[in-house]
């Protein structure tokens, strides 16, 4: 019995909400007004359909350079996004914090653009010089990818992270340390443990910040 009741009741919930003219047919409405109110939707087409052209031609240049295979894709169309919504509500201003979360979204468009192009886990290559060869192989037609540093100043690079640089030097990172180039080792998880830590923040600030983003 119990059961009959609630397969009815999950029934009820699922059955298609009513139509505009079926609650007209059941409401006491005058005509007229139901027409006006008719008139008020269609009459606004035209401009639904403009800026429906407006989007598609905005959209065309992300659209026509988009790809399924990385994310560097989806992050171009999220900065796209937010670039726009941003000013768009930066511009209008309409309530109090529209000023301050337009500023916001700009910070996320900023570090998103520092995880797309991997800022911080290649920033340490910009402290030394590295020489690239290939060298030949015992087997014949193979070669090896072969690298030696020529030069560095990795001292400077781990001074302008010193709170960083003790994690890694405490073996904090994906590289381990053995003994072997353990400076460029250091370096490189600095560059990987700052690549982690905007990454967090970029989705901190979205996940905080982003319902908040309407007008």
């Amino acid at each position: 019995m119990q059961l009959n009741i609630l397969i009815k009741d999950n029934t009820r919930l699922m059955e298609p909400e009513k139509d505009i003219f079926e609650k007209w047919a059941e409401e006491k409405t005058p005509l007229i007004t139901r027409l006006k109110w008719r008139w008020g939707e269609v009459s606004r087409l035209p401009r639904i359909f403009g800026q429906s052209i407006k989007s598609v031609w905005y959209w065309l240049p992300i659209i026509w350079k988009d790809r399924h295979y990385d994310s560097h894709y989806i992050f171009e169309i999220m900065m796209y996004k937010i670039k726009a919504q941003s000013k768009y509500i930066g511009e209008r201003d309409i309530h109090n914090r529209a000023k301050r979360d337009s500023e916001v979204m700009m910070t996320c468009v900023r570090l998103m653009k520092k995880v797309q192009d991997e800022f911080y886990r290649s920033e340490y290559s910009d402290y030394h010089k590295t020489k690239h060869w290939f060298e030949p192989t015992e087997r014949e037609g193979y070669s090896s990818w072969e690298s030696k540093i020529l030069e560095e100043n990795f001292d400077d690079y781990f001074k302008k992270y010193p709170l960083i640089y003790k994690r890694a030097l405490n073996g904090e990172g994906i590289f381990k340390l053995d003994g072997t180039d353990d400076k460029q080792r250091i370096a490189m998880n600095i560059g990987h443990i700052n690549h982690e830590r905007v990454r967090k923040l970029l989705f901190k600030l979205m996940e905080q910040n982003i319902e908040r983003w309407w007008d």
